[in-house]
Order: structure tokens, then sequence, then C-alpha cells
């Protein structure tokens, strides 16, 4: 098996310590020659040489890594999320380190620890699985900065915030316009703190507007197309003009499901999702959705949590990003 590359290798052939190699792959450069920088910098691609990332650490004191646990991968917002995290990481020289937990309380719980084993800086934590006061004991006590998302804060910490009750209400709003008083709702199994909030902010507008909508009406499901294919038949059941899918992903597995019965939308039934993910525009009929910005929910989280990992002191931040209705083809006007 062929030997890797040291640090002492790169040396040795550069004619210059091993000190010297140090500091000038590490940015500190300026007190040597620049002939001495462009060399080891061309030795080390010569050679293929890779700093030791736990040596590194150890100098810097940082792994300069954001741990990044999120419920579910394969949901586009939370595509849309990491990019974000990963647009400021990079801007900021930090490495995002991403687990999916799949809403399963031991993965997460494993990918908490091997964030705190491989010296991850701090966390943005958008699962929600576990215990949270146990998470905040766990990271406090390692001096790890954490950040969460979609969650009640366990402290008085850091908050991005984009207003889950109102978009709720605006989809009622719209419903309610379009001539929609009787609708039923396919929320989450394990709801969020964002997902009880736009639920909430739904079923208040909706009892604001004298047509309250009855618990019958409010089927659970899981946060997946599977989720939204299987609920399927219990909304059909209720026999109402409209659903609202509390995300866009059970939104579509109700667009299969109702296809697959001859349910035509909107004309037999208008549907509404939340998220706003690029698939909304590309489905037949085009899906009426409240727009998140996840992006800037990702790149906002990523800025906050690493200003406070390089100034505890700082004064504790909430920024409020806004969301809006697409209004699309997906609700039919049954009023005039």
């Amino acid at each position: 098996m062929k030997k890797k590359v040291t640090i002492n290798d790169l040396a040795k052939r550069a004619e210059v310590s091993v000190t010297t190699v140090s500091q000038i792959l590490n940015g500190k450069g300026d007190r040597f020659s620049k002939k001495t920088v462009e060399k080891v910098h061309e030795l080390q691609k010569e050679m293929g040489y890779v700093p030791d990332f736990n040596a590194q650490s150890l100098i810097r004191r940082s792994g300069r890594t954001l741990g990044i646990i999120v419920p579910n991968i394969n949901n586009p917002f939370f595509s849309r999320f990491l990019r974000g995290i990963e647009s400021a990481a990079l801007e900021r020289d930090y490495v995002p380190l991403v687990f999916g937990s799949n809403d399963s309380e031991k993965q997460e719980t494993r990918y908490l620890f091997e964030s705190i084993r491989r010296a991850a800086d701090g966390l943005i934590i958008a699962s929600a699985v576990s215990d949270l006061n146990e998470i905040d004991h766990i990271l406090s006590q390692n001096e790890i900065s954490y950040l969460l998302i979609d969650q009640a804060p366990v402290k008085d910490g850091d908050q991005v915030e984009v207003h889950n009750y109102d978009g709720g209400k605006l989809l009622a709003d719209h419903l309610l316009k379009n001539g929609h008083t009787d609708v039923s709702v396919v929320k989450a199994n394990k709801p969020t703190t964002n997902l009880e909030e736009r639920l909430q902010g739904f079923l208040d507008a909706f009892d604001a507007a004298g047509h309250k909508i009855e618990p019958s009406h409010v089927i659970s499901a899981d946060l997946t197309k599977m989720g939204g294919y299987e609920a399927a038949d219990s909304v059909l059941k209720t026999k109402t003009t409209a659903v609202f899918a509390i995300n866009d992903e059970v939104a579509f597995g109700l667009y299969r499901a109702f296809a697959e019965k001859g349910i035509s939308i909107p004309d037999d039934i208008s549907v509404v999702g939340y998220d706003d993910i690029d698939l909304a525009e590309y489905f037949t009929p085009k899906l009426t959705t409240v727009h998140q910005p996840a992006f800037e929910m990702g790149e906002t989280a990523a800025k906050l949590l690493i200003d406070r990992i390089e100034n505890r002191d700082t004064p504790k931040q909430r920024v409020s990003l806004s969301i809006h209705l697409e209004v699309r083809d997906s609700v039919k006007k049954i009023t005039e």
C-alpha cells in the first residue's frame, strides 16, 4: 500500500522546516518570501499533500466545522435549506457536516455525539425527535453553540423566524375567499413547533370566519409523499371541497392518490400546500402554496451560529424572514 504523504515529506522536498510549511498552509505566509510560499503550494499540489484535520484542529483549537442535523435529506425543502448553510459556511471558511436523522431518535442522538466527537464548533438542529432539554445539557456541557430551526428554543438563544402562524392564515383566507368553507387538513404525526403554528393559524382563521373545522377532518400522516398518498382515503371520506396539506411533500402524495382514483384537482377537490418546493411549479395543476425562504433560512442560521461561535458575547439575535402566498392552479373558485 502506498504511504500517505506527510508534512515532513513536503518540508523535505521544499527544503524548509516543518514549521515553515505549517505556517504557509495555515495562511501565515506573509513572513516568508514569495518564492518560498509558491514553492510550498506547488509541491503540495504535485505531491497531493492534505493537512491532517486533527492536527490542524489542535493548532487552531477549532475544527471550523458546523454539524447540521435534519429530519429528511430527501425533502427538497431541506435540500435548499442545506444549500443556504453551505453558502454561508464556505464564505466564512467553515465546513458543513450534514446528518439526516430519518425521524429516528436513536440516529439523531448518535449524530449529535458524532458531531461533538468530530470537533464540530456548533450545531444547527432542524430535527426534533429528542428531548431538547437533554440536547441543551449535552451541548452546553461541551461548550458547543447551537441553533434550533422549526422548534421552540430551550433557552433564550438566536432564532430564525418565518411566521408559520401567519402562513396558515394566508392559506385559510385564500380558501375562504374562493368559497371553501368545509375543508380538511393533513397534519404531521410528530409535529414540530413550526408545524403546530401553521396548523393553528389555519384553524383559527376558519374559526374566526364562523366555519370551525371538525376534529374528524384533521388527519395525521407522515411528512412524506407516501404519508400524503396513504392519507388520501381518509381525506375523501370527509367529503370536503378542499384539503390543506401541511407541507408540499404531503400534497404531492395526495396528487398521486387522487389521480389513481380518478379524482380531479381542482375540479373535484382543491389542494394547498406549504413550503413552495421546486416541484410545486412542475406538477399539474401547479400547486398553490406558501413560499418559505428555505435557502435564506439556512444561510441566516449559519451566519448567526458562526457569529456566536466566534464571539460568545454577541447579543442574542432574532432574524425575521418573510413568507408569501403563491397562488397557482390547484384551488377552484366555487362562489362568484
